[in-house]
């Protein structure tokens, strides 16, 4: 239960003064639907007001105060702009312009001969300066209503700024003393002022940086604290050693046409190790683009298999479970285990007997979608939880899937994004780590190469000649259709300009295709029925076709570097020497420039990842899209690097040796978990 002094900020935003039905639905495109959303949603920049005496052009296009007197007004007609002619103090003229207002409003704001304090963005216009709808009007002896430093929110349509701010005020003010949860020693040496001042510091940009710093690392805090006690929840309950016999993992490592590479054969002993203890495994396979996790994440669910248990085996989508299901299948052989595939897609009878097999125990290892979430599906004993793309699942998720158990099943989590340590701590914290940093015997270095867009005809004509050799090829798009601008760059338009040159060996796969269309252009492809597959990211993880050997990316500008190396990594996937195109535009900017030399520099993953967190930030990596639970309001890139390890020695601290969340500072930092609804976390205490 949340603790009541928190209830006032977890208010619903219509609760707030002058917050009407139609402010809740504008506010609700900002995702600010309660006052805790408000008060967390810090200004991104700050207005300066420079208090002048006298105009002065060394001022243009900077926002101004200044002490005027109109002298004249003049209109030119009814679409015209109404304009105030004034003077300030040395009589130096400025027009004050109003657009689309007439002249009434203008004349009441601005009396002729009075003096008024202006203030706004000093323009120029020919040879005049001016100043269009100053942000304040107000008489000589109102001047020190105009705030010297004014807060820039974050809009939506039909909330100014000086609403926004009125709004953050209202909610602030239901923001109560809170007890402290930082260690000490931390607040000795960064000298943060305590929770409620480090708020009002931040949205007034009085001292912001340290105020910011103190909130984004009070985030951090609370998510290293949720992760840590996951761990701890989930060690304490007793779950089930699968010690193995070693008979399937033997016999499928004796078929295999290669041998395992050393990384891949260290993961596999750190994995068995884990299921041999009866408290579960929480472990994160880490590994670049064909590195080989799948084959590391068999050998963990034969081992499962062996002990006489299931295993499950999640996938992020359709495409990537039915893949994952075919190459498991081709890789078992004759051994005698049975595979299953449960989608949403699966219906009627089919679904029914299906579940009722792996009710039974007649199915040793299920593939699946979230599908293997539904309540309706039950395992016989379910043992061990593979889940591919780990970013797209959540804290919530894994412990759904864990619930499937009598016992608290082993987890190995993998992801095919290298990803730096300090990320790596953020939204894995309570995962051991193991890390595939070798390729497989046999795999050559993609050539990458930047072409110029304006030479997609020399592209178009090579790639002519890589399908009349046999070839077959990816042609990634960012869009799905074009632009009113004409955009070329999209799937669709594409693909229509292949076709008519390569006629029906070119298939087109989107996001916005149903899952039955996509299949069957994915069975064309990998069949060599088609030879041509133009795309969008929807191919950015899990597509393996060893005889697509080449790789075109258009508009490659427009990509993370992450993506950049995903899409890269759909290719290279047999023996033969595969080659990536990234095509760029015209106007790319530096930060694009960089992404592209470093693709064309380096195949390897974990180098980029460390690079892309430097150029685009944690914020896109650690954004929604990517890391399950692990997205922030207030800690950004920068604070998130600089603060995570401080935040994650403090949690340790505080649950190990400073009496964990029943002393004093254990109790304020319950209080911290609640505030950034981290509050399941205490649940799994109070269940352990």
């Amino acid at each position: 239960m949340r603790p009541a002094l928190l209830n006032p900020l977890f208010a619903e935003a219509g609760a707030l003064k002058g917050v009407g039905p139609t402010l809740v639905r504008q506010l609700a495109r900002l995702k600010l639907t309660r006052a805790i959303d408000l008060v967390f949603h810090l200004p991104v920049m700050a207005i300066e007001r420079v208090r002048l005496a006298a105009l002065d052009e060394a001022y243009v296009d900077r926002t101004i105060t200044i002490t005027v007197t109109p002298v004249s007004y003049e209109s030119g007609g009814a679409r015209a702009p109404f304009r105030v002619q004034c003077v300030d103090a040395v009589n130096m003229y400025i027009a004050l312009v109003y657009f689309g207002q007439g002249g009434g409003y203008a004349r009441k704001l601005l009396p002729v001969g009075e003096a008024r304090v202006i203030s706004g963005k000093l323009d120029r216009y020919g040879q005049w300066l001016q100043m269009a709808h100053p942000d304040f009007v107000v008489a000589p002896e109102a001047a020190n209503t105009i705030p010297p430093r004014e807060p820039v929110y974050g809009l939506t349509e039909g909330v100014t700024n000086r609403r926004m701010a009125s709004f953050v005020e209202t909610a602030l003010e239901r923001a109560p003393e809170l007890p402290e949860w930082i260690e000490p020693s931390v607040l000795t040496r960064t000298r943060w002022t305590p929770w409620r001042a480090a708020l009002a510091a931040a949205h007034a940009l009085r001292d912001d940086s340290s105020a910011h710093d103190r909130l984004a690392y009070d985030e951090l805090l609370a998510n290293q604290l949720a992760l840590l006690l996951v761990r701890a929840s989930t060690r304490r309950r007793r779950g089930r050693a699968l010690p193995g016999t070693g008979a399937l993992t033997g016999a499928l490592v004796a078929q295999l046409p290669w041998p395992l590479t050393g990384a891949q054969r260290r993961s596999i002993e750190e994995i068995r190790g884990d299921l041999e203890q009866s408290a579960p495994m929480l472990r994160l396979l880490q590994g670049d683009v064909g590195a080989g996790k799948t084959m590391v994440a068999l050998a963990a669910m034969l081992t499962a298999v062996e002990s006489g248990s299931q295993a499950a085996f999640l996938a992020p989508t359709e495409i990537l479970a039915r893949q994952h299901h075919a190459k498991l299948t081709e890789l078992l052989g004759d051994l005698p285990v049975r595979v299953a595939i449960l989608t949403g897609r699966d219906k009627g009878r089919e679904r029914a007997a299906l579940l009722e097999r792996l009710a039974t125990g007649d199915i040793d290892i299920l593939i699946g979608t979230h599908a293997i979430f539904q309540e309706a599906v039950a395992y016989r004993d379910l043992g061990l939880v593979v889940v591919d793309e780990q970013h797209k699942f959540g804290v919530h998720q894994r412990l759904m899937l864990s619930a499937k158990a009598d016992t608290p099943p082993h987890l190995l989590v993998m992801t095919a994004t290298p990803i730096p340590r300090t990320l790596a701590l953020t939204a894995y914290g309570e995962m051991d780590v193991s890390k595939l940093d070798e390729l497989p015997p046999g795999r050559q270095p993609i050539d990458t190469r930047v072409v110029a867009a304006n030479r997609i005809e020399d592209v178009v004509a090579g790639l002519a000649r890589h399908v009349e050799a046999g070839g077959q090829a990816y042609w990634v798009c960012p869009l799905v259709e074009g632009t009113e601008t004409g955009d070329e760059a999209a799937a669709t338009t594409r693909a229509a300009m292949l076709r008519a040159r390569f006629g029906d060996t070119v298939g087109l796969v989107h996001g916005r295709m149903k899952g039955q269309e996509k299949d069957a252009v994915m069975a064309d492809f990998a069949a060599d029925r088609i030879k041509l597959l133009v795309a969008t990211t929807v191919i950015e993880v899990g597509v393996d076709v060893p005889n697509a050997t080449l790789m075109i990316v258009e508009a490659a500008e427009r990509f993370g570097l992450a993506q950049l190396h995903q899409l890269r990594g759909r290719v290279g996937r047999g023996s033969a020497k595969s080659v990536c195109l990234l095509l760029r535009g015209d106007v790319v900017s530096e930060t694009a420039k960089a992404r592209l030399a470093l693709m064309r520099e380096t195949n390897d993953g974990f180098r980029i990842a460390e690079e892309d967190l430097k150029l685009r930030g944690a914020g896109e990596i650690l954004g929604t899209k990517q890391s399950g639970d692990a997205a922030f309001r207030l800690a950004d890139p920068e604070r998130t690097a600089r603060l995570i390890g401080i935040a994650r020695d403090d949690a340790r601290l505080l649950l190990d040796r400073d009496g964990g969340l029943d002393s004093p500072r254990g109790q304020a930092a319950r209080v911290l978990l609640y505030l950034f609804e981290r509050d399941a976390a205490v649940g799994l205490l109070r269940s352990g």
